[in-house]
């Protein structure tokens, strides 16, 4: 009898604890929630006027779910507080011995900073700079400096099979085209033309492609790629297969170099095409103290830096951030464990982080073990729109504008209403950011679907309450 009576009291229990926390949710966005055949246990959901200190719906606040690349909002806008919207990176040039009559009598030296937007487009200007400044033949070596960071020298994370590909490029203190290499393969007549963005010769192509006649559909479209590393990190692509003689240009994206040797090459590439002599070889060493300085290279202002890491959900400069973060406010040389802490100790600076909650893992989403709360982004977002808001909304996707949101909602009454940021991987899509009710009120939206269904249905559950307050609050 005592037992039967504890049965139905637990049960009485749980029965009144699931009707309380489905009172969090209003009663016309739940009856449109339960179309959906998604257990509710698996989302939170959390939306509050950014000027209210009351929800005005809250489902599973508190419960830690993996982000994806919705964490990327905790990177930047740790980066904002930390550093502000005007910091630039910057890769400083410096040399030993002295100039004689044009010539180095010396080295050149790079001290990376981290810059995540180095590119190849930046060399002819660096060049110039060294012409500049009177040399016309280096008799000695290009030495790098990238000792601000440590961490693994590996091209990719290895998250998933897709390895070789930019999504899973991994951070460096000297990155260069975000370590992507470029491969444009074009047919002509009955040859194949292979030409290398940059002149890398730290990996080697083997062309085994066959032109043929036909329409460039299916087989004869694309090359098949495949990839073999050595022990010493050094790659080798093969392209194999049929391609069509009517195909167009094809380029082919793979993170196959490290991006010190991608700059290394491009930058004694375009001393040669400038006429300045140079026979020496690439090493790497820090910067003595008895260097002179030459000038510097800048980065685009981090607003611009954190708009593209938020809209294009671009995982390498997220991590490069973190790992500059690290740098900046831990210690040098910076690390994973240093870029989580940054960032934690500056948002919690705040108190914006549920304390025991939180793990960013690589500050980019792309991660299995990162766990966040609703309530956490929620946080995050009020103290955003508390600060320069209309700036901050800004470098987030701008619903059917631009960013990963840009087709989502193009046809919709949300479009230019709502200020996200996504983050999907397999079971996972999410949702974060601010939605502009039909008042003009603006209020924070956060949406985290954990679910093996996710993929069918987490977007709908998303825009279903996107919608809804864009509607009718």
């Amino acid at each position: 009898m005592n037992f039967m009576r504890l049965k139905n009291l637990i049960l009485s229990l749980i029965f009144f604890g699931f009707v309380s926390a489905k009172a969090s949710i209003p009663y016309e966005l739940n009856q449109k929630l339960q179309a959906y055949p998604v257990n509710g246990a698996n989302y939170s959901i959390h939306v509050q006027a950014i000027n209210s200190q009351t929800p005005i719906v809250s489902w599973n606040s508190h419960t830690k779910r993996t982000p994806a690349s919705v964490i990327k909002i905790l990177t930047t806008y740790a980066g904002v507080l930390s550093l502000g919207y005007d910091y630039r990176w910057e890769t400083k040039f410096f040399h030993t011995g002295y100039v004689q009559d044009g010539v180095l009598r010396g080295d050149i030296y790079v001290k990376a900073s981290g810059d995540p937007t180095l590119a190849t487009k930046h060399i002819a200007g660096i060049v110039e700079q060294i012409r500049s400044s009177g040399i016309r033949k280096i008799l000695g070596n290009i030495i790098i400096d990238r000792s601000i960071f440590s961490i693994p020298s590996r091209n990719n994370s290895g998250f998933d099979r897709n390895k070789y590909s930019p999504y899973n490029a991994m951070p460096d203190a000297m990155m260069f085209n975000k370590r992507k290499s470029t491969i444009c393969v074009t047919s002509r007549g009955r040859s194949i033309r292979i030409n290398k963005d940059v002149p890398d010769g730290s990996y080697k192509i083997v062309n085994k492609l066959k032109v043929v006649n036909g329409s460039c559909r299916r087989g004869r479209s694309w090359p098949k790629v495949k990839i073999n590393t050595n022990s010493a990190g050094r790659s080798t692509i093969f392209l194999s297969g049929r391609l069509s003689k009517r195909c167009g240009p094809r380029k082919i994206c793979k993170v196959v170099s490290m991006p010190h040797r991608a700059f290394y090459y491009a930058l004694k590439n375009e001393l040669k095409k400038v006429g300045i002599k140079f026979s020496g070889t690439l090493k790497l060493k820090k910067v003595p103290k008895r260097a002179t300085y030459m000038f510097s290279h800048k980065s685009v202002r981090l607003e611009k830096i954190i708009a593209t890491i938020a809209k294009k959900s671009d995982n390498l400069m997220a991590r490069q951030l973190m790992l500059t973060l690290g740098a900046k406010v831990i210690s040098r040389p910076s690390n994973s464990f240093k870029g989580r802490k940054a960032v934690e100790s500056i948002l919690n600076k705040y108190d914006i982080l549920e304390r025991g909650t939180t793990f960013i893992d690589n500050g980019s989403g792309l991660s299995r073990v990162s766990k966040l709360t609703a309530q956490s982004l929620n946080n995050l977002l009020l103290h955003g729109a508390s600060r320069d808001a209309s700036r901050w909304m800004n470098t987030l996707s701008i619903a059917g504008v631009d960013g990963t949101i840009r087709k989502r909602f193009k046809y919709s009454h949300v479009h230019g209403r709502a200020w996200m940021k996504t983050g999907t991987i397999r079971g996972v899509a999410n949702i974060a950011g601010y939605v502009e009710g039909s008042s003009g009120q603006i209020y924070t939206v956060v949406v985290l679907v954990n679910d093996r269904h996710s993929s069918a249905y987490g977007r709908k559950i998303a825009n279903t309450v996107i919608e809804w307050v864009a509607d009718r609050l």
